[in-house]
């Protein structure tokens, strides 16, 4: 096409079969589009900015090069990663670029949520959170990790999914993204540290883990009132 262009043809029908992909099923409405339309200094910019295209392609392409050959150490890692629903490896080289391969920096996965600010605050008042805003942290992390989470939540059943569909009743779109995000950090560090692939834990896990720790706040309310609770599943 950039070669047709540099010549100067403005042929309607030589421009229309240069159409690729889907667009080659409309060249009748190009052909009749570019008739009388399409001059010669028209084909003139065009071939400037399809030069410049041609120019970020071999960039990008020199850039992706470099970026794997220093990520080439940590392949094994990337290619674990990459088993987290929402994770794109690279998504997975990001996050390795960002928080390394030695989790042992980090005591817990919290220390991890918590430097890369993916920890909502809790302002609490009468029992009621009034705020769950997070601090500013690692912006580049921080949209990886979201950008995952937004392919995690498209995920059929998947436990970050299901998590996303519980949240985002109470909390809206956002706060729910971002809550699959600190999810996926805390994934993340138990992959990398444990030297494992993700294991899916099913749709049902989160609401499992919700309603435990709901039955595990009401226990020891009640032990702190002086009760001894004795748990009985009803039939």
């Amino acid at each position: 096409m950039l070669t047709a262009l540099v010549a100067g043809t403005t042929d309607p029908a030589v421009l229309a079969e240069l159409a690729r992909g889907r667009l080659r099923t409309k060249r009748p409405a190009l052909r009749a589009a570019l008739a009388g339309r399409f001059r010669g200094h028209q084909a003139f910019l065009v071939s400037q900015m399809l030069a410049h295209l041609d120019d970020l392609d071999e960039a990008i392409a020199t850039v992706t090069t470099q970026i794997e050959e220093v990520l080439r150490p940590f392949a094994a890692v990337v290619e674990r990663l990459d088993t987290i629903p929402g994770m794109s490896q690279r998504v997975a080289e990001v996050v390795v670029a960002e928080i390394g391969t030695d989790m042992t920096v980090f005591p817990t996965d919290r220390h991890l949520a918590s430097g890369a600010a993916l920890c909502p605050g809790h302002h609490e008042s009468a029992g009621r959170q009034k705020s769950g805003r997070t601090r500013k942290g690692n912006r580049w992390l921080r949209a990886a990790l979201v950008q995952a989470a937004l392919g995690a939540i498209g995920t059929r059943d998947c436990a970050l999914a299901a998590r996303y569909r519980r949240l985002v009743r109470h909390t809206g779109h956002n706060k729910a993204v971002v809550a699959v995000a600190h999810a996926l950090l805390v994934t993340i560090y138990h992959v990398v540290a444990r030297e494992t692939v993700y294991t899916e834990q099913g749709a049902a896990y989160f609401d499992a883990r919700h309603a435990e720790r709901v039955t595990q706040r009401a226990v020891h309310a009640l032990e702190r009132q002086g009760y001894r609770v004795v748990l009985e599943r009803a039939a």
